[in-house]
């Protein structure tokens, strides 16, 4: 087959066309958003795949959007695979790129391929330099979410949905984010701060660790009455702030809350712990935890969840609520996991 030069001029002109064709489709294909740090950042679209490489991240997405995870930060327990569809079960374990817990594996992180990272901060100000630089080399988008307190959660839920082209689900999410927070504040507001029981936050499996008053890690005991015993500044993130039983009792907490079973199965039978006052009226709470803590470590969306639970314990005649009905509803609109009423309870007072 033979060509012509008018022939030829016009392959040349139609292939000219397609190479403009793809690259007007690939600008179409990418939007340009601004993070929660004020970044300005040219994402691709759609988001197919998207990783969350630290615990507060992770976990919201599976309120978001689980099916756009590209893998897991933590292995998911034996336990808690029943909230999870089974694609998100059957994911790769990636790991923490930053901070504590498990390091990354950048190799299972790259064969992943997600389209972007959704990066946590508890700072809306601060740019940290080196982590920019390591982030840029894996050559992957990335936008932060901050949330410098609970407060900021329905402001993050809108955030992600505007970067996922999930508006309508997470302006859900938001809503009642926000609703929650109002209510519990309306109800603390209403009761003096002399008439708010103090609390002692029980950690470790003695049950002799704790955390500052100032922590992130008791937000909700600020939220509920600001009545947390343990006054300090905390020196680290990391908290588990050592205490003597003696000094417990003479702190005399009206309630006590217990992150470890084994503490709290045994702390009504030991004899110093009835030194307590909380102890001796039967005020010691453990945490639900599945499948997230609803309280603390990792301090997650579940402390939503939380307030209502805390507020509830502190405050019952004040703050009368179903506990079971509202957390079989949370679990529903956030995690998309029906649960019995009987299920629910095991969950709860497990």
């Amino acid at each position: 087959m033979t060509f012509n030069k008018k022939s030829i001029q016009i392959i040349a002109a139609t292939a000219l066309l397609l190479v403009l064709s793809v690259c007007i489709a690939a600008a179409v294909e990418a939007r340009t958003i601004t993070d929660m740090k004020g970044r300005r950042v040219t994402l691709p679209d759609p988001i197919r795949k998207l990783y969350a490489p630290s615990p507060y991240g992770s976990y919201i997405m599976y309120s978001v959007d689980p099916s756009l995870l590209a893998g897991l930060i933590f292995p998911i327990k034996e336990e808690d695979k029943k909230y999870f569809p089974q694609p998100v079960q059957s994911l790769p374990v990636i790991g923490s790129l930053f901070g504590q817990g498990q390091a990354a594996n950048i190799e299972v992180l790259l064969k992943a391929r997600p389209d972007i990272l959704v990066m946590w901060s508890t700072d809306k100000s601060a740019i940290n330099q080196k982590t920019e630089e390591s982030l840029k080399k894996l050559h992957t988008p990335f936008v932060y979410a901050v949330a410098e307190s609970l407060a900021d959660y329905p402001d993050v839920y809108l955030f992600l949905g505007k970067v996922l082209q999930r508006e309508k689900r997470t302006k859900q999410l938001s809503l009642y984010c926000r609703k929650t927070l109002e209510e519990i504040k309306g109800v603390v507001n209403r009761i003096p701060v002399g008439k708010r029981p103090s609390v002692y936050y029980a950690e470790g499996v003695d049950g002799l660790s704790t955390e500052c008053n100032d922590s992130i890690h008791v937000e909700l005991l600020r939220l509920t009455g600001d009545k947390d015993v343990h006054r300090c500044h905390t020196s680290n993130h990391k908290g588990f702030e050592k205490v003597s039983l003696e000094q417990v009792i003479l702190y005399q907490p009206d309630v006590i809350i217990a992150q470890e079973k084994v503490f709290f199965d045994k702390v009504f039978q030991d004899p110093a712990w009835r030194n307590v006052q909380a102890v001796r009226e039967g005020r010691v709470y453990l945490i639900p935890r599945h499948p997230f803590n609803w309280f603390d470590r990792p301090p997650s969306f579940m402390r939503i969840l939380g307030l209502k639970w805390l507020t509830n314990i502190l405050y019952p005649r004040e703050y009368k609520i179903d506990i079971v009905k509202e957390a079989r509803d949370f679990y529903r609109l956030f995690l998309g996991v029906e649960l019995s009423a009987e299920e629910m309870r095991q969950v709860i007072y497990p």
